[in-house]
C-alpha cells in the first residue's frame, strides 16, 4: 500500500520505517530539512534500538523517502498523521502542530483517502478535524489509531503491538477505514494482535488514560516509598507482595525518582486541562497529586545527597551514573535524572555525569556539567556516587572497582538497581529508595 507519514520526530520516523519493513511504499514529510536529511542517508536523529536498522534496511529497498514537500504524499490512500502535541504554557496540549499539519496536508488529498491521526491529541480533537477534513474535500475521511510506543521498543510496539484500536465513524466510512487499516496492520493481526473498533472520542481518551494509569501506578508505590523509609519497610519487597495480586501486577511498581519524558508528565497535565474545559474537572482531580508526588521524588534525592554528605553539597564531587528519563533512550526531556544533576549544579557542587546514550542532548540543556566518556571517569575521586538511570552498564558494575575509584565510598541507588548487598559488602554506605 502507498502510505504517508506527516512528521519525523519519534513518532513518526520510527512508524514510518516500520511500515516500510512490512512491505508498504512511504514517503515522510517534516518541515525540518536537517532532519530529513539525516533520515534519506540512514541516520536515525535520536537513540532507539532497532530502528537504525529497519532504516537502512527500507531505504536500500526503496520502500521509503523522506522530504519536506506535502505535494509528494498526492496519492497514498493513507495518511498518517504523527506530528507532536508538546505542553502548552496553561499546561493544555499545544495543537498548533497538529492543525498546521492537516491545512497543509488536505490540498493534497482526494476523495476515498483517510487521515488516520496517531499523535495524542485532547478528546473531541479528532472530531473537530474530521469536519474540517471532509468540509474540504469530500470524499476523504479522518480517523484515529493511537500509537502505544514504549521508548526503547518503540520498534516492536509497532510492527508487533499489545493491541490496534481504531476510532471510526459509524456506517459505510467506518467500515470502509477499518478495512483499510486492516491492509495497512495485516501482518500484526495475523499473529493474533487484538484489535478494538471504537468511536472516536474514545480513541483519543486510550492513549492518554493509559498514560494517566500509569503515571498514577508510579506516584501510588513512590508514595509507598515515603512511608517505607520511615517505618523501616522495604519498599521493593512490598511491590513484590502487592505484585502478585493479579488485579494489581507487578510492573510500573519501582520505586525511584519518579516518571519524566516527552509523554507521561505532558499528558497528565493536558488531561486535566482538557477535563476543565469539559467542566468536569474533579474527575482528574487526583493527577495533580500524582504529578506532585513525582516531582517530590526529585528533591528527596537532592536532600539525600545533601545528608549523605555531611549537610554541605557545595565544593563535593558527585559523580552522576545516568542522564536518560529512561534505559535504552537518549531523551532527557522532563528526565529526573538530569533535573537532580542540575539541582546538584545550584548547591554548588561538581556533577561528573555520564550516560551511555544521551550526553549529547544532556549537554543542550546543561551545558555547565562536567561529562565524562565513561562511567570509570565519572567515579573518579567522587564524594558521592548518584545511579539515575537503570542502564544496564551501572547494574554490571563491579563494587570493588568503583570503591577503588571514588573519593568517599557512598552510593545513592535512584532507581534501587543496583545489588545492595555487593555494593555494603565492598564497603560502600548504600541508600536505596524507599528501602
Amino acid at each position: 500500500m502507498r502510505i504517508s507519514v506527516i512528521g519525523c520526530g519519534y513518532l513518526g520516523a520510527v512508524h514510518a520505517a516500520s511500515m516500510a519493513k512490512l512491505g508498504h511504499d512511504v514517503v515522510a514529510v517534516d518541515v525540518d530539512p536537517v532532519k530529513i536529511e539525516r533520515l534519506a542517508a540512514g541516520e536515525a536523529p535520536f537513540f532507539e534500538p532497532g530502528l537504525p536498522e529497519i532504516l537502512t534496511e527500507a531505504l536500500a529497498s526503496g520502500r521509503i523517502r523522506f522530504t519536506t514537500d506535502m505535494a509528494e504524499v498526492a496519492g497514498a490512500s493513507v495518511h498518517f498523521l504523527a506530528v507532536g502535541t508538546p505542553q502548552g504554557p496553561s499546561g493544555a496540549a499545544d495543537l498548533t502542530y497538529v492543525d498546521a499539519a492537516v491545512a497543509a496536508l488536505v490540498p493534497h488529498l482526494a476523495a476515498g483517502e483517510f487521515v488516520v491521526g496517531k499523535s495524542t491529541v485532547p478528546v473531541g480533537t479528532a472530531a473537530r478535524l474530521a469536519a474540517q477534513v471532509e468540509a474540504a474535500v469530500p470524499g476523504a475521511s479522518l480517523v484515529w489509531n493511537p500509537e502505544f510506543l514504549r521508548e526503547g521498543f518503540a520498534v516492536q510496539d509497532t510492527i508487533a503491538p499489545d493491541r490496534f484500536v481504531y476510532g471510526v465513524p459509524d456506517g459505510e466510512v467506518g467500515d470502509r477505514a477499518v478495512a483499510l487499516l486492516d491492509e495497512v496492520y495485516a501482518q500484526a493481526l495475523a499473529e493474533g494482535t487484538p484489535r478494538l473498533v471504537v468511536n472516536l472520542p474514545t480513541a483519543e481518551l486510550v492513549k492518554i488514560s493509559a498514560n494517566a494509569f500509569l503515571a498514577t501506578k508510579i506516584s501510588f508505590i513512590n508514595s509507598m516509598a515515603e512511608i517505607a523509609e520511615v517505618a523501616g519497610a522495604d519498599v521493593t519487597a512490598l511491590a513484590d507482595a502487592i505484585g502478585h495480586d493479579a488485579r494489581i501486577g507487578r510492573k510500573f511498581l519501582n520505586a525511584g525518582l519518579g516518571f519524566g519524558g516527552g509523554c507521561l508528565p505532558k499528558d497528565i497535565r493536558a488531561f486535566q486541562a482538557r477535563a476543565n474545559e469539559l467542566g468536569v474537572g474533579e474527575s482528574l482531580a487526583f493527577l495533580a497529586d500524582v504529578d506532585a508526588t513525582n516531582l517530590r521524588r526529585r528533591a528527596h534525592v537532592v536532600e539525600l545527597a545533601e545528608e549523605l554528605l555531611g549537610g554541605v553539597v557545595a565544593g563535593k564531587r558527585v559523580a552522576v551514573l545516568g542522564l536518560a528519563f529512561k534505559p535504552n533512550s537518549d531523551d532527557v526531556r522532563d528526565s529526573p535524572a538530569l533535573d537532580i544533576a542540575g539541582r546538584l549544579l545550584r548547591h554548588g557542587a561538581t556533577v561528573a555525569a555520564y550516560d551511555p546514550e544521551a550526553v549529547v542532548t544532556a549537554r543542550r540543556i546543561h551545558p555547565e556539567l562536567e561529562y565524562t566518556e565513561s562511567a570509570t571517569d565519572a567515579l573518579r575521586d567522587a564524594d558521592l556516587v548518584l545511579v539515575l538511570t537503570e542502564w544496564n552498564e551501572f547494574r554490571e558494575l563491579d563494587p570493588a572497582v568503583a570503591a577503588s575509584l571514588v573519593a568517599s565510598p557512598v552510593v545513592i541507588d535512584g532507581r534501587n538497581c543496583l545489588d545492595r548487598d555487593a555494593w555494603t559488602a565492598a564497603g560502600f554506605t548504600y541508600r536505596g529508595m524507599g528501602r
